[in-house]
């Protein structure tokens, strides 16, 4: 079903339909620049095509500071909200994917890296990404509400958060059916927070400030401030104020 909402039946060109997916609603003239830069530096090696990148793609964002740095292969999808701050790093083959009707789209702070292989998208929701924090490789971060990562926050590999994107199962249609963007509401891990490899984070499971969440977790309800919480599901086993 999500596959031939995309590609089919409504009339459209093929180029029409993958516009609207990638582009939303840029100028064909803007399109077709972004294209083009992608097509001559986006797969680039070496120091040239990080400087090439670094100048060609600023006039694709919604807002870009000083110093980022893109790697080779990095996709963008609605790069008109995206928002990134000072000295911004992502790495190769990411996808930052910012679509949607209504959503204000991502945001990135400033001292920001983006882990190679690491996707962070939306489904009409919007992503708020602060100051300092370190997304590791082959994450993977997405909403259809609202989802945001606090100040100096590091993420592991191949962690997951998730900001809606359920399904029904009282629902009878077919999950294929389904729109799969059901929420129970925002998701935010709080600033100084240490997220270890495969972390899962769920809908609704905000993370308190300063917490540690162990290797393999699966957060499926909130966490409270200056927790270490381990297992699956999460459950906090220390409080990070106590005195060793």
């Amino acid at each position: 079903m999500k596959v031939k909402q995309a590609m089919g039946g409504d009339g459209r060109s093929g180029f029409a339909r993958y516009r609207a997916l990638v582009y939303g609603g840029l100028p064909l003239g803007r399109v077709a620049a972004i294209e083009l830069a992608t097509a001559m530096v986006g797969g680039m090696p070496g120091g040239l095509g990080l400087l090439l990148r670094s100048c060609l793609y600023r006039g694709f964002f919604g807002a870009a500071g000083r110093k980022v740095f893109i790697g080779r292969n990095a996709a963008f999808r609605h790069p008109h909200k995206i928002r990134l701050g000072n000295n911004v790093i992502i790495d190769d083959n990411c996808v930052i994917d910012a679509k949607g009707e209504s959503n204000a789209g991502i945001s990135v702070g400033d001292n920001v890296y983006i882990g190679r292989n690491t996707i962070v998208y939306c489904k009409n929701g919007d992503i708020n990404i602060g100051d300092n924090v370190n997304i590791s490789s082959n994450c993977a971060v997405f909403s259809s509400n609202r989802l945001t990562i606090g100040d100096d926050t590091v993420i592991g590999a191949y962690s997951y958060l998730l900001s809606g994107g359920e399904y029904d199962y009282n629902d009878p249609r077919r999950f294929s059916e389904q729109s799969g963007m059901n929420t129970r509401g925002e998701l935010s891990v709080g600033p100084d927070c240490w997220l270890g490899a495969r972390v899962t984070v769920l809908d609704a499971a905000s993370i308190g400030e300063r917490c540690v969440i162990g290797a393999g977790a699966v957060v499926s309800r909130p966490i409270p401030a200056r927790s270490l919480a381990l297992g699956v599901p999460a459950r906090v086993v220390k409080n990070l104020s106590d005195r060793a």
